[in-house]
């Protein structure tokens, strides 16, 4: 397992980078025709919010 050691400032930055990443996939997952394509982006979704809330 890795361990990350961030400032205040760099958590910050990163955790408002996940939560813009976050907004845009949700808008691509509702706008995606492709059943397979939907599926992975929802698995990318699920590891994001994860990585969202190891930062809290």
């Amino acid at each position: 397992m890795m361990r990350l050691e961030l400032s205040d400032t760099e958590e910050k930055v990163l955790a408002d980078a996940l939560d813009s990443n976050l907004g845009r996939l949700q808008d691509e997952i509702s706008h995606t025709d492709s059943h397979d394509y939907r599926v992975f982006l929802k698995e990318r979704k699920e590891i994001l919010i994860k990585l969202r809330e190891k930062l809290h």
